[in-house]
Parts: structure tokens; C-alpha cells; sequence
């Protein structure tokens, strides 16, 4: 297998890592439009798969004719980019995963595509981070052991062990990502019916092995493609998880409208976003630096099974890699879309087309895979 990583940020080089170390992956190239950037992930490697090259994602052209060199296609760039990477996959016959981003129906787009690349004969899987990604194939799982599904329950946090005031958080991915998910309404299904609810609402108390007190609330995106592929669901709800008092703190400054994209203020004559001053002024505050994080993670998917109604649910309390120093959130989301890239590579996803995690993973192998890296999800059962 010939993998081909798309960014050499965070994610895009713990992906590569991952792939270097596997004995099916021949070789590993990695690219970014800062040739540099690359050279350093390989550097860092110190593996002979890999090798750097400079692309510029806008450039199909270019763009198409290095993706044609591979197998699999890992994109790890930002998610303006998903639906053009998806489209030349589709063009030049590679298979192609993508960590994610539901805003502006982008993962939507992507599974329009179901057809073109049904008939091009490649499979291409949107949405595998963690939430979206490792979410709905634990769902996915959980569903499949079930006669008939009802429920589906998500809890998931990255947080810092030990919190700092005032926020109680540092950020393990884009922070304009999260005032997006604290600012957008959340999609939820409740008594069957699909609703619209604010974010950072429905506080709850929630606790893991280790920690606790925390709370919960709602965020918008979380629910990805749970709602088109369970329809008949007649729960679905995804919540965030942080200390306590975080949401009331954050509320107040989606209150008053420092976090909103479309908003703006004139101040000595020039239009200023209150959003992007709020990001400036958070940014260095919420950097996590050389901290440890812990990822939270619950899937609870509820049914009925031979007669009795059964849940299953799935957890994992993921740490930092001292060692090897990989945030927890990296650990998780890198190994998700390296694992599921090579589940594709080496025949085990044979399916054609384009697919939602909870449709297409094997929710047995990926446990297993991911538990060989440290990452481990425990599973149980409960009959009523």
C-alpha cells in the first residue's frame, strides 16, 4: 500500500507515523504547501518509507497528478479542502478518507459523490476523526448487535488533566472550529422527531474513572451522519464534555455575539469581528503547549435484542503518549483515519462508494487495532 498524507500539521503527521510503522505500507509520502513543514515530519520520523513533497491543494491539476502516484489518500488539511479531494480521488481511482468538517454541508456534498465513485471503483469515507469519526463507528458497532435500535447517546471531550483558570480548557484543535460548534444549534433527535436546540444547553453531570464531577452539554455537529443513517432513531443527542462551569462562561460570550462569523462592529472608523478579537486574545491564553490532555469519550446505543431491551456501550479515557510526547487528541484522531485508511488499503473495507464510518468500518477490527496503539475502548452490556 502506497499512502499519501494531504497536510503536515498535527494530525497529518501522527497519521503518518502510524503508516510508517506498519508492515503493509510500503511508503509513506507526505505534503503541504509548506515544503518545509514536510521535511521536518519526516525528519521527526526517521523512517526510509517516507518522503516530503511540496503541493498546493488548490491546484487540481497538480494536485490530481500526485494523488495518482498512491493508493490512499489521508487528508489531513483543513476541511474547506474535503470536497475537492474527494472529487480528484474520484477522478484519478484512489481511495480517499478525510477527518471531517459538517459546516456549510461539506461531508453532505461528499456523499453525493456515492455514485462517481461507486463507478470509479474507489472508496472514499468522510468524517474520521473523533467526533465525527470514532463516534459513528463505535454507533455503527453497537447498532449492528442490536434487532432493533432506538437510542444513541454521545458524551466526548478533549480536556487538559490538570485545568487552568478562567476557562477550565486548552484547545486541542482550531478554536474557530469550537466557537462554531458552541455558536451553531445543535441537531438532535428527541421522541422520534429532528430538532434544532441552542448549544452549550441541557447541562448534565457526568463522571469517568479518574475524573468527575464534569459536565455535559449540547454542541452542534456532533451528531455528523447518525440522523440520515439511523432515521428511525427515536433518541440521538451528542454532548461535549468539560469541567464544570465552562458552558455557563462560554454562553455569555456567544450571549453576547463575540463569537458569531457573520457579525461585525465599527470601532474609530473600522469594521472589526468581535470574533476574530476573541480569538487573538484566546489563542496564546488556550494554547495547550507541553500539558497533558485526556480524551473522554461514551457511546451509549440502546435497542431491543432477543425480546429485552439491551445498551451497549463503549468508552475509552485516552492519555497523553509521554514518550513520545502525541497529545491524547492525536493519539485518537490520527490512529482513527490511519487505521481505517489501511483497513481500505488491505482489503478488508471492500465496498465501493462513498460511505459514513457507521456504514462501512468493521467496529470489531478497529477496537482491536486501536487497542495495538494504546488507544483502548471497553465495552458493556446491560439487560433490562
Amino acid at each position: 500500500m502506497k499512502a499519501l498524507v494531504l497536510g503536515a500539521g498535527l494530525m497529518g503527521k501522527e497519521a503518518a507515523r502510524d503508516l510508517v510503522q506498519s508492515e503493509e505500507v510500503s511508503s509513506v509520502t507526505i505534503a503541504d504547501i509548506d515544503i518545509k513543514k514536510a521535511e521536518r515530519v519526516c525528519q521527526q520520523l526517521y523512517s526510509s518509507k517516507i518522503e516530503a513533497k511540496q503541493v498546493d491543494a488548490s491546484n487540481e491539476r497538480k494536485l490530481a497528478a500526485l494523488m495518482n502516484e498512491h493508493d490512499v489518500v489521508i487528508n489531513a488539511l483543513f476541511y474547506i479542502f474535503n470536497e475537492m479531494v474527494a472529487k480528484t480521488a474520484i477522478q484519478v481511482g484512489v481511495h480517499s478518507v478525510d477527518l471531517g468538517g459538517h459546516i456549510g454541508h461539506i461531508t453532505d456534498r461528499i456523499l453525493q459523490l456515492h455514485e462517481k465513485a461507486k463507478q470509479a471503483g474507489v472508496t472514499i469515507i468522510p468524517d474520521l476523526g473523533v467526533a465525527p469519526g470514532m463516534i459513528n463507528i463505535l454507533s455503527g458497532y453497537g447498532a449492528s448487535k442490536l434487532d432493533e435500535l432506538k437510542s444513541i447517546k454521545l458524551y466526548v471531550g478533549g480536556i487538559p488533566v490538570r485545568p487552568e483558570p478562567p476557562l477550565e480548557y486548552n484547545h486541542v484543535f482550531s478554536l474557530e472550529g469550537l466557537f462554531d460548534h458552541y455558536t451553531d444549534p445543535s441537531l438532535i433527535i428527541r421522541d422520534g422527531r429532528k430538532q434544532e436546540i441552542p448549544s452549550l444547553s441541557e447541562i448534565e453531570t457526568i463522571y469517568f474513572d479518574r475524573f468527575g464531577p464534569l459536565e455535559a452539554f449540547h454542541t452542534s455537529g456532533g451528531t455528523s451522519t447518525l440522523s440520515y443513517s439511523y432515521p428511525q432513531l427515536e433518541c440521538l443527542e451528542y454532548k461535549t464534555i468539560r469541567y464544570p462551569g465552562h458552558a455557563e462562561k462560554f454562553k455569555l460570550l456567544v450571549d453576547l455575539n463575540l463569537t458569531r462569523n457573520d457579525y461585525e462592529v465599527e470601532v474609530k472608523g473600522q469594521k472589526v469581528k468581535p470574533r476574530d478579537v476573541l480569538l487573538a486574545t484566546l489563542s496564546p491564553l488556550l494554547d495547550l503547549k507541553d500539558k497533558e490532555d485526556v480524551v473522554l469519550l461514551r457511546v451509549i446505543v440502546g435497542g431491543i435484542k432477543n425480546n429485552k431491551e439491551t445498551i451497549f456501550e463503549y468508552e475509552t479515557v485516552t492519555f497523553k503518549d509521554r514518550k513520545k510526547n502525541i497529545t491524547a487528541m492525536a493519539r485518537t484522531t490520527a490512529n482513527t483515519i490511519s487505521v481505517v485508511a489501511q483497513m481500505i488499503g488491505n482489503g478488508i473495507i471492500e465496498k465501493r462508494g462513498v460511505y459514513p464510518p457507521e456504514q462501512i468500518v468493521p467496529g470489531d477490527i478497529y477496537i482491536k487495532e486501536m487497542a495495538k496503539r494504546g488507544v483502548v475502548i471497553k465495552e458493556k452490556q446491560y439487560v433490562k
